[in-house]
């Protein structure tokens, strides 16, 4: 499963606990017997958004006596039960089904339950979409989603993890439409008004990856190794379809083949549906994907965002589906491998610098929850839901932990180990120590120290790294400090460098000399021994382990490794603490990375590090990369240049939100941006009413994918947060009948803009954010909450805690917690406070000026 829809970095208080209130620890229920087979049987009315039909459950008794079987089945209409046949007695609460055994159960004698039972407008588990007034071209369509614990919200079932059945799914629905389960396709019937689809999924999988997509889809089939491999979207959308899933065949070929086992099931089949409240999820044989992943040509310029989702879901055919987790504390093991998958695929399709930096990026992820909203061990069992799991820790740190595990051992030891995993537990359930056993079956390796320190507490290496040359002695002395609290004990490689010969900016010299140290102290010296001073240094080399770091070298150290060092993350590094030092020399060295270094991923952060320099000429340097034949590096300095706040940018952006720019993402960062620039306090500043114009005409003139462009320019309006008439605007965006994706991004603009406005307009704005919290869509109430978090009134709390109190999803509970926490704190600051602030950042600007001329004056003075 991906959650790609909305952040969660909405708590600014460090390493809070993650335990809520409520918080509880969880097992799985003592087991009655082993789940066998589970057939349903339903007959859909789509228009009246109801279902009927049978259930039925084959179990084999672990054990003599047992006189009653307990179901989770919620909101259900239940009928009548039977045991083999028979009728029989039953106890139903709304939550739990209890069924009575006349015949207590008897080991190695297997029994059948019919559930004969119904659902008129179910509220989770199974989703009916269809056309309304306020959109009429939605299509028609029904699909579940299961993970976590929603199976029991459409069909009687024992809803956790442990239980490994096989299945089957006989569904009647009205022609035209098409139904798409698990496994193969065994049977169809018809007559002239409906079709009967009769699925069976033979290989055992728990209930939660049950699953059912109804709708008029076109069907565009592929193959790999004689199994079919097809994509189901809406029709119209074919060409789409292929453009987003059609490197699938390749990526079922590369991960059969990197897991040592071949694709374990008859088909696999991706389903596009509207209004999907995940990214994807890997039902076996049958991921549902959101249709908002569908990529039209120009998207498909700079969105790699689709060809992840792919990989991961596909990923988790074999990490989820074919080998299962016991308990939802262990899903790190499925879903760290499926986003570790994401970077194996990068490596695979574009190279090791793309793979390093989509490393690095799912790290910064994992950071900035660790730092801005919880700290927590990865594998835990106390949580008030279990989707309360499914968090950064969960996917980005457990990606970094099994890129940890591989660098550990090295490449064959790796994949062996993992072939041996996957091998040996293939359709069996796993906990994290089945993972340990593997690795140690393999290579003889311990790697409990390794997971003590990052899977099973929290927290990771914050590391400050200090550098000198001992010239006389011919050493190099680096000190390693440890800020964190818990120290780590770690073997990390420490790199010399040196450029050899004519080396241009885009060639990289080779790292001369590499030294493994023990750091597991608060402070460490080492001391290396060396025939010449280094050009630079390169602290855990490779950047295998997941940190922070913060190098304290010196500006000819650090412009070197800016330069030379072969590692993009290392050179990364060495941007961001140029960054951190300023000065001219710095951003010299930056503006010429800037243009020179031969990966765009380093041309990015340069582009953000030369904007965090406070001189003139950052300007200068930056808007040379607006001409970048890399979209995402255009788009990165056009947010840089969105924080230099200045007239000049403002008239360097204009013409990319007039003219567009090639990438959608580009054009909405520069219409994001003018709105920025427009509401900072300059001297020498647009027209307010002239960018609101601009903004306007995108609003009226750029409908299109995704609404990405038109949601940039909402984003533009909602930062001129003392305007009226922009609020105006915005809130007329936030009515139904407007496209969806321009909807939720006007919903969550109302928060941005709620901090400059009047008090009567604040009032409207939280009577809107009232409405709209009534709306049961899993999306809008996150994009309400989003919005409520970023105000500064303690009118916003009611609204939250209603949230957090009434609504039926666990994700949307606890973020509007949060989110009360956050409000709290922000409405704690007064307009004496936002005045300081004003001026503060005027005097900022004044000596920005005067420090720009004085090393403008340096720089020729030692000319």
């Amino acid at each position: 499963m991906l959650q790609s829809y909305f952040d969660t970095d909405n708590n600014g208080h460090k390493h809070k606990s993650f335990e809520l209130p409520g918080a509880k620890p969880h097992y799985n229920p003592d087991r009655p017997g082993q789940v066998e087979h589970i057939f349903l049987d339903l007959n859909l009315d789509i228009p009246n958004q109801s279902y009927d039909g049978t259930c039925t459950i084959q179990l084999k008794p672990v054990r003599n006596g047992i006189d009653r079987l307990t179901l989770d089945a919620v909101s259900l209409n239940i009928h009548s039960v039977q045991v083999d046949a028979t009728s029989t007695t039953y106890d139903y609460d709304g939550q739990q089904l209890q069924v009575h055994l006349a015949n207590p159960t008897q080991t190695g004698q297997s029994i059948k339950i019919a559930i004969a039972y119904s659902v008129t407008k179910p509220q989770r588990g199974i989703y009916f979409i269809a056309p309304d007034k306020h959109y009429p071209n939605k299509p028609v369509q029904v699909w579940t989603q299961g993970e976590d614990e929603d199976s029991r919200f459409w069909f009687p079932c024992f809803d956790y993890p442990g239980q490994l059945a096989t299945s089957e799914i006989r569904v009647r629905v009205p022609k035209p439409y098409i139904a798409i389960s698990n496994g193969r396709l065994i049977d169809t019937e018809e007559n002239s008004d409906y079709k009967i689809f009769h699925w069976l999924q033979e290989q055992v999988h728990p209930s939660y990856l049950m699953t059912l997509a109804v709708g008029d889809f076109a069907e565009i089939q592929d193959e790999w190794n004689g199994k079919l491999v097809t994509y189901y979207v809406e029709k119209g959308r074919e060409e789409d379809a292929r453009r987003s899933m059609g490197k699938t065949p390749r990526m079922v070929e590369f991960f059969s083949q990197k897991y040592g086992y071949p694709y374990a099931f008859p088909k696999y089949a991706q389903v596009c549906v509207d209004d999907f409240i995940f990214g994807g999820m890997e039902n076996t044989s049958t991921t549902l994907l959101t249709d908002r992943c569908l990529l039209d040509e120009r998207a498909a310029i700079d969105n790699r965002l689709t060809e992840s989702l792919v990989a991961h879901e596909l990923a988790h055919q074999w990490f989820g589906d074919l080998v299962v987790i016991k308990h939802w504390s262990h899903a790190w093991i499925k879903e760290g491998m499926a986003s570790y998958s994401e970077v194996m695929w990068t490596e695979q399709e574009y190279g090791a610098e793309d793979a390093a930096y989509y490393r690095l990026l799912e790290a910064r992820n994992y950071l900035a929850e660790d730092s801005s909203r919880y700290r927590r061990p990865i594998v835990t069992h106390v949580y008030r839901e279990a989707i309360e799991l499914y968090d950064r820790h969960l996917y980005e740190k457990g990606s970094c932990v099994y890129h940890m595990i591989r660098a550990e051992l090295e490449e064959e030891l790796f994949w062996r180990a993992i072939q041996t995993f996957v091998q040996d537990n293939a359709h069996h359930t796993v906990e994290t120590v089945d993972l340990l056993r593997a690795i140690e079956k393999v290579t003889g390796r311990n790697l409990l120290f390794l997971f003590d320190q990052y899977v099973y507490r929290g927290g990771h290496p914050e590391f400050k790294v200090a550098y000198t040359w001992d010239g006389d002695s011919k050493l190099a002395k680096v000190t390693v400090n440890q800020t964190q609290n818990d120290l780590f004990d770690l073997k990390i490689p420490i790199a010399f460098g040196y450029a050899q010969g004519d080396v241009g900016a885009h060639s990289h010299a080779p790292l001369h000399k590499t030294f493994t140290v023990r750091v597991n102290e608060k402070e460490q010296s080492f001391y290396f021994p060396l025939n010449e001073k280094p050009q630079f240094i390169s602290f855990d080399a490779n950047n295998n382990y997941l940190k922070t770091v913060s190098l304290e070298y010196s500006i000819p150290e650090l412009k070197a490794q800016l330069q030379f060092d072969p590692d993009p993350i290392s050179r990364i590094y060495a941007a961001e603490a140029l960054g951190k030092k300023g000065g001219l020399e710095a951003l010299n060295a930056l503006a010429e990375a800037l243009k020179s270094d031969r990966f765009w991923g380093v041309k990015v952060e340069v582009a953000k590090q030369l904007a965090q320099i406070k001189l003139d000429q950052a300007f200068e340097a930056l808007v040379v990369g607006l001409n970048d034949e890399n979209p995402l590096v255009r788009r990165a300095v056009v947010e840089a240049l969105s924080n230099i706040k200045t007239y000049a940018s403002y008239k360097a952006l204009k013409p990319i939100v007039e003219d567009g720019d090639s990438s959608y993402y580009v054009e909405a960062a520069a219409a994001r941006a003018v709105g920025i620039i427009a509401a900072a306090q300059l001297e020498e500043k647009p027209k307010e009413e002239k960018v609101l114009k601009l903004l306007r005409s995108i609003l009226e003139n750029k409908a299109g994918w995704n609404e990405v462009v038109r949601s940039g320019a909402i984003a533009g309006l909602s930062q001129m947060k003392t305007s009226a008439e922009t609020l105006d605007l915005i809130l007329e965006y936030t009515r139904l009948g407007v496209p969806q994706a321009l909807r939720l991004a006007a919903v969550r603009a109302l928060g941005t803009i709620s901090t400059g406005q009047s008090a009567a307009n604040l009032d409207r704005i939280l009577e809107r954010l009232t409405e709209l919290s009534h709306e049961s869509f899993f999306l809008t109430q996150v994009s309400v909450v989003t919005a409520l978090g970023q105000m500064e009134t303690p009118k916003a709390i009611a609204i939250l805690q209603a949230l957090a109190t009434q609504s039926l999803d666990g994700r949307v509970q606890r973020i509007a917690e949060e989110a009360v926490a956050k409000v709290q704190s922000a409405a704690g600051s007064d307009q004496a406070v936002k005045q300081l602030r004003d001026e503060i950042d005027q005097l900022k600007k004044q000596n920005q000026t005067l420090m720009s001329r004085l090393e403008s004056l340096e720089a020729k003075a030692s000319k």
